[in-house]
């Protein structure tokens, strides 16, 4: 499945970028004018008409592979594997811990018992019922 998942990631970003390419060899609807006062424009490989018709398509085709690529790989990052509980709001909530537990990383280093102990929780300042405590003095 993985090995799909980056096919289908290479595969699309190698769309894209030749859709990028495509689009920026194209020429405007205006450029026609310009070739009929003699900058010779309209002479190219495929013809005086034949460039807008093949790029036109061979864009079409590239936004047709980008856009499948695209679904697949939103199918893929649905995980279907997990059964499915329902709402979100009927899942139990995640709980924080509480705020009187010491934040260190202390009791997780050996040997550090007494600074984990001697950690002091410095109270946030209650908030007045006004609002006040939020207004900067000038």
């Amino acid at each position: 499945m993985n090995l799909l998942l980056n096919l289908v990631v290479v595969l699309q970003i190698i769309a894209a970028l030749v859709m990028i390419g495509l689009v920026l060899i194209q020429h405007g609807k205006g450029a026609d004018m310009g070739a009929s006062f003699g900058s010779g424009a309209s002479g190219s490989l495929f013809g005086a008409t034949g460039s807008a018709n093949f790029l036109s398509r061979s864009t079409a085709v590239c936004a047709a592979v980008f856009f499948v690529c695209t679904l697949a790989l939103a199918f893929f990052a649905n995980d279907r594997s997990r059964p499915s509980t329902g709402s979100v709001l009927d899942r139990p909530a995640v709980i924080a811990p509480a705020a009187s537990e010491p934040a260190t990383g202390a009791a997780l280093i050996p040997g550090a018992a007494s600074t984990a102990a001697a950690a002091v929780a410095v109270p946030a300042p209650a908030a007045t019922a006004s609002g006040a405590g939020a207004v900067p003095a000038k």
